[in-house]
């Protein structure tokens, strides 16, 4: 039986057009075709010649490698982990009937992707209203930071179009010889350090009329260049991060900027650490990181956070979530790649060590924990520091819990050598103590919803409230 070999490009050729600008009748031209034969193709009603793929190839230096390798890949890997989700267990799908509805109907692959998409964001606002219409403060429809947590969470915090361009664009930077250098070729940009007192509260600003880019000099090696990398982000990534945010819905203004915001500071670790080199590293080093801010020249808490964002389509690693919080317990940041069920009201658990770490400044705990449903995850935790760099100057100590469940913590080096989790004791934690129904915790702030306070008239129990058995 002979296999056609025939090579659809619609999809790409469609993307690239768009992507450069031109028309079907621009490229047409371009590539000394008609444009009903570029309209074809674009509708897959037509394959691809080599002949064709060498004009494209050489007319608009692209790699002729990538536009003739198997078709729509990212989205088929996309559309498989999509299908993953429990609600399609029983569908009977196969991989190949997968890859023909990226091949043959992009436009439907793609709408599906978006609808399933705004139902995960759906389902988390359905949460935060519950939680809301149950005592827990501010409406979450309104609220900006929820609005953009919502919008991460949604997506995994994974964006693998800002990956891509952010790959390109740290192979250009290489090749420039770094960062400033490829401010002043490619920008006609220059990059000055300046005393804190003459930057008047700003760490980076970017002075268009002098040309240059003003950095505060208190900031460490790793904080300047996030900072170079967040400008070469909104300068040459600004598009791709538009067209990632335009697939959101945002009630509120400051939602929008949040996670714009939130875009670029990705696309800058992007730059900083790039996909395949950085997920080779950390599969190398098994997840040490320490050792990865080393060889990437980044910070303990921009590694952790890139660790969360190893989610690409086919090329997924562990997956882990990352919280950061304060002396007090409030949380700055919260992403979660590994389904763990944060609190979205009231405090965490005071028996994570992620509360400890203050104890012990810029010392890794590590630590089992165990949910009351059963489920189970291991976590590392670290102080860290922001601000500082010179004497008097204010400083922010925060501390950072990275972690993943139990089936992928053998793949971290904090678990070489040690007892598996059936093995070693894991901590009870609770998600906040409202939700947790262990009444034997002395650590009790609140009692869970449900439960019916004893009176203490005739005994008091040692820990802080005593509850019915009914």
């Amino acid at each position: 039986m002979a296999i056609d070999r025939r090579l659809y490009i619609g999809p790409r050729l469609r993307r690239i057009r768009r992507d450069l600008g031109l028309t079907q009748a621009d490229m047409a031209a371009d590539l000394e075709v008609s444009a009903s034969y570029i309209a074809l193709i674009e509708r897959n009603n037509r394959p691809v010649t080599a002949d064709l793929l060498v004009r494209l190839a050489q007319a608009y230096s692209l790699d002729m490698a990538a536009l003739a390798g198997g078709g729509g890949a990212d989205e088929a890997a996309r559309l498989q982990a999509v299908l993953k989700d429990p609600i399609f267990a029983h569908i009977d799908r196969a991989s190949v009937e997968v890859a023909d509805v990226v091949t043959n109907y992009p436009g439907i692959a793609e709408a599906f992707l978006r609808l399933y998409t705004t139902y995960q964001e759906e389902q988390l606002a359905l949460a935060d209203r519950g939680a809301e219409s149950r005592g827990g403060g501010e409406d979450e429809a309104t609220d900006p930071v929820a609005e953009s947590r919502r919008f991460l969470a949604a997506r995994r915090n994974s964006f693998p179009a800002l990956d891509d361009a952010a790959e390109r664009l740290a192979r250009t930077v290489a090749e420039d010889g770094g960062l400033i250098e490829h401010l002043r070729a490619r920008h006609g940009l220059r990059v000055r350090r300046l005393p804190s007192s003459v930057m008047v509260g700003s760490m980076r600003r970017l002075d268009r009329h002098r040309r240059e880019v003003l950095l505060d000099d208190a900031l460490d090696a790793a904080s300047q260049a996030f900072q170079l990398a967040l400008q070469l982000a909104y300068l040459e990534i600004g598009g791709e991060i538009d067209a990632v945010l335009a697939d959101g819905s945002f009630a509120t203004e400051s939602g929008e900027r949040l996670t714009r915001r939130a875009l670029a500071s990705y696309a800058a670790a992007a730059v900083l650490m790039p996909y395949s080199a950085f997920a080779r590293a950390a599969e190398t080093r098994h997840y040490d990181v320490e050792a990865l801010a080393r060889q990437f020249g980044a910070s303990f808490e921009q590694t952790a956070h890139r660790l969360t964002t190893l989610q690409k389509p086919g090329q997924e690693r562990v997956p882990f979530f990352f919280i950061r919080v304060d002396p007090a317990g409030n949380v700055s940041k919260r992403l979660d790649g590994a389904g763990f069920p944060f609190a979205r009201h009231g405090g965490g658990c005071p028996l994570w060590s992620v509360h400890h770490a203050f104890r012990t400044p810029r010392e890794i705990v590590t630590q089992w924990l165990e949910l009351p449903d059963g489920q189970r995850f291991f976590s590392i935790a670290r102080t860290v520091t922001a601000g500082g760099g010179a004497f008097g100057a204010p400083r922010v100590e925060r501390a950072i819990a990275l972690g993943c469940a139990a089936e992928h913590a053998g793949k971290l080096i904090y678990t070489q050598g040690r007892a598996g989790p059936d093995a070693e004791a894991a901590t009870p934690i609770g998600v906040t103590c409202r939700l947790c129904q262990r009444t034997e915790c002395a650590a009790r702030s609140e009692p869970p919803i449900g439960r019916q306070i004893l009176s203490d008239d005739i005994r008091r129990t040692s820990l802080p409230f005593g509850f019915s058995d009914t």
